[in-house]
């Protein structure tokens, strides 16, 4: 997640980027208003007559190398058939530009839009989850050959990362005990090319959309990559799930989930017993991105800020708790 201070709608900024862009400027203003902040500024457009996406990311918070070794990927996926969302070059021929304005320094790229729904907004049923869980497997799959020429951040990266972050904001001490604990958990599991590449973080069902035509599904927002255990990507759709379902529904969807990602990549036998220490993981990241994110005070700040800011709060309140003393 951003720092709050970058959590405000910029449209002026998104239109200057834009100019980078074909675009139809006639109906700017009615797309741009349905942006969303959140690790970066994402402003709906079109361009003659089809849906696009601008993403912003201020310099400060972004890796260009980690932003390089995203698009990288995604041009290998999709020269691999992997429906991955489509990067978009500019006039000037590139897909990532750096610009220089009089907001700051922001990186910049557009996507397609994909098609379908995001599975958050269907019912779960057998079929979707199915092919919900092929579609990671096949991506597993084909990062496991995916020989990088600009590779992206490694979990080890991550968490000295993690480490700067706490001790930078003088969190408590047990969250930078649990810092060396999950190096030290992480570093005794087996890593070899079956279960460890450049794993997607968040395919999550907000970024994973559903084609009921042909039953397949688009993925989108690659950004958050790292280099991992392959477990991490389905430990955070088992997260996910089990947010949104219960009982028998959540064990069905799981069921039909990793029916459909062992149809296209085996699963070590004991990877339940190692989905905890995925979990230690991303909870200590996420823990981490919200201290940097709630750090700095907005003067002035508007209501809906403060009310953020107070959920964030809670939220870090809760992971700390989370953790033995």
């Amino acid at each position: 997640m951003l720092k709050l201070k970058y959590m405000f709608e910029n449209y002026e900024l998104a239109k200057f980027a834009l100019e980078n862009w074909e675009h139809d400027a006639e109906s700017l203003w009615e797309y741009l208003k349905y942006f969303r902040i959140s690790s970066n500024a994402v402003y709906p457009f079109a361009a003659h007559g089809k849906r696009y996406f601008l993403r912003l990311s201020p310099a400060e918070e972004k890796s260009e190398q980690n932003l390089k070794g995203e698009l990288a990927f995604l041009q290998y996926l999709r020269e691999a058939g992997y429906p991955a969302m489509a990067p978009v070059t500019s006039k000037s021929g590139e897909v990532l530009l750096s610009l220089t304005t009089k907001w700051g320094e922001y990186f910049a790229c557009v996507f397609e839009g994909v098609p379908g729904q995001p599975i958050e907004e269907t019912d779960y049923h057998n079929d979707i989850m199915l092919s919900y869980g092929k579609a990671l497997g096949r991506l597993h799959c084909l990062s496991m050959q995916y020989v990088p020429e600009c590779p992206k951040w490694s979990y080890e990266d991550a968490l000295a990362w993690i480490r700067d972050v706490l001790k930078e904001h003088h969190v408590p001490q047990n969250m930078m005990s649990e810092v060396e604990a999950v190096e030290q958990e992480l570093a005794l599991l087996t890593k070899n090319s079956e279960n460890f590449g450049l794993v997607h973080y968040d395919f999550e069902p907000d970024n994973v959309f559903y084609e009921k035509t042909d039953g397949s599904c688009h993925v989108i927002d690659f950004e958050d990559g790292m280099y991992h255990f392959f477990l991490v990507d389905i430990e955070q759709v088992f997260d996910c799930l089990s947010e949104e379902l219960e009982g028998e529904a959540l064990c069905k969807a799981k069921e039909y989930f990793l029916q459909g990602y062992r149809s296209e990549k085996m699963l070590e036998a004991d990877f339940e017993e190692k989905l905890p220490a995925m979990r230690r993981f991303c909870n200590l990241y996420s823990y981490a991105r919200l201290i940097r994110c709630v750090a700095e005070e907005i003067e002035d700040a508007p209501e809906w800020m403060c009310n953020l800011k107070r959920r964030l709060i809670y939220k870090i309140k809760q992971l700390e708790s989370g953790v033995k003393q």
